[in-house]
C-alpha cells in the first residue's frame, strides 16, 4: 500500500502540464516516506535518494532554529529597534567602534552589552572606519576657502563678455567681480590683487579653488602664492569640484541673465550691481541656513501689513513689515 501511494504521488507530479517541480508538500512526503519505510529508496525514482536526505537535514536545521527561538532564556532581553538604529547611526555619523558606541548608549540609559553592539555593527553595509565625509571636511574649512571662475554673457550684438568673480565659501559672498571682453592672465592677476590686498592677504582666506582653464597660467598661480594663498586646482573635466562657484553661475543665469538681453558692457555692469546687491542683502540661501550672505535680521511683527519692495528692476521683491499707522 505504501509503495502504491509513493508511486501515485510521483506520477501526479510528472503529469503536470508545466515543468514538474517538487514543492514543499512533495518534499515533506518523501521525508516522511524515508522515516516509515525501509525500502523507500527503491520506490523513489524521479529524485535521487541523496536529495531526499538533504531535504531531511535542511528541515532538521529549520526545526531546531525555530525551537531555539521558542525556548530562549527568559532572562535575555531583546534589543529593540530604537537601539539597533542608534548603533547604526552612531557608527555612520562618527566612525566609532563598538566600545565607544557602547559607552554612549550607557550614558543614554540603554542597558546592552558591548558584544550585542558588535553583533549589530557587523551587519552594516558600509564600513564605519571613515572618519568624516567630504561635506564635513568642507564645513570645517569653508571659512578659509575662496573660489574663482569665469562665465560668459552674449550681448545683443553677439559680442561675448567675460565675467570673472571670486566667491567665499563660508557665506556664499561675492568678494570681487569684473567684466571684460578680452581676458588675459595679467588682467586676472590685477583682479586678484584687488580682491586680496597685501595688507589683508591670508587674514581670512587660505585656499583658492580654481579650474584648469588655460588663462589660469603659471603667472596666475605665482600671483596667488605671492598673496600667501594656496592654489587648489580641480581635476580635468570635474566642474563639481568647484561646486560653490558653479552653483553661483547657475543661480545668476536663472535669476538674471535668462530674463534680460545685455546691450553692452555698461548695461551688464549695472545689471550685475543691482543683482548682487539683492543677492547679498535679500536673497536667502540654503547653504547658509536660509539666510542672506549679509546676515538678514528677523523682523518682529509691528502690527501692520506685509509690504513688497522691488529689487532688480521688479524681477524680485523683498518683503518687510510696514510700520503700523
Amino acid at each position: 500500500m505504501i509503495e502504491n501511494l509513493a508511486l501515485r504521488q510521483q506520477l501526479s507530479t510528472l503529469l503536470q502540464k508545466r515543468r514538474p517541480r517538487r514543492g514543499l508538500v512533495d518534499r515533506a512526503f518523501c521525508v516522511v516516506l524515508r522515516r516509515v519505510w525501509t525500502r523507500w529508496s527503491e520506490t523513489v525514482v524521479i529524485v535521487k535518494p541523496e536529495t531526499v536526505i538533504g531535504w531531511h537535514r535542511a528541515g532538521f536545521g529549520l526545526y531546531w532554529r525555530w525551537l531555539s527561538r521558542r525556548r530562549m532564556s527568559p532572562g535575555r532581553a531583546l534589543v529593540g529597534r530604537e537601539v539597533r538604529e542608534l548603533v547604526r547611526r552612531m557608527a555612520r555619523e562618527n566612525g566609532w567602534g563598538a566600545p565607544r558606541i557602547h559607552g554612549e548608549l550607557l550614558k543614554l540609559g540603554f542597558r546592552v552589552s558591548e558584544r550585542t553592539v558588535s553583533r549589530y555593527m557587523r551587519r552594516l553595509r558600509h564600513s564605519p572606519g571613515r572618519r568624516q565625509s567630504w561635506l564635513t571636511f568642507l564645513r570645517n574649512h569653508r571659512e578659509v576657502i575662496v573660489a574663482m571662475d569665469f562665465f560668459t554673457v552674449p550681448t545683443a550684438t553677439f559680442r561675448v563678455l567675460y565675467v570673472w568673480f571670486a566667491i567665499r565659501h563660508s557665506r556664499r559672498e561675492i568678494v570681487h567681480w569684473c567684466v571684460t571682453d578680452s581676458p588675459t592672465a595679467p588682467w586676472v592677476v590685477q583682479q586678484l590683487q584687488e580682491t586680496f590686498p597685501f595688507d589683508d592677504a591670508g587674514a581670512r582666506s587660505k585656499y583658492l579653488v580654481l579650474d584648469r582653464d588655460t588663462i589660469f597660467s603659471a603667472a596666475v598661480v605665482a600671483a596667488i602664492e605671492s598673496l600667501r594663498l594656496e592654489a587648489k586646482r580641480t581635476s580635468y573635466h570635474s566642474p563639481w569640484q568647484n561646486g560653490v562657484a558653479e552653483r553661483f553661475v547657475g543661480t545668476i543665469r536663472r535669476d538674471l541673465l535668462d530674463h534680460a538681453i545685455v546691450l553692452d558692457d555698461d548695461h551688464l555692469r549695472r545689471l550685475l550691481s543691482e543683482y548682487l546687491a539683492y543677492y547679498h542683502q535679500n536673497r536667502t540661501h540654503l547653504g547658509v541656513e536660509k539666510d542672506a550672505p549679509v546676515a538678514r535680521p528677523v523682523e518682529l511683527r509691528p502690527g501692520g501689513a506685509v509690504q513688497a519692495r522691488r529689487r532688480v528692476g521688479g524681477l524680485y521683491h523683498r518683503y518687510e513689515w510696514a510700520a503700523a499707522a
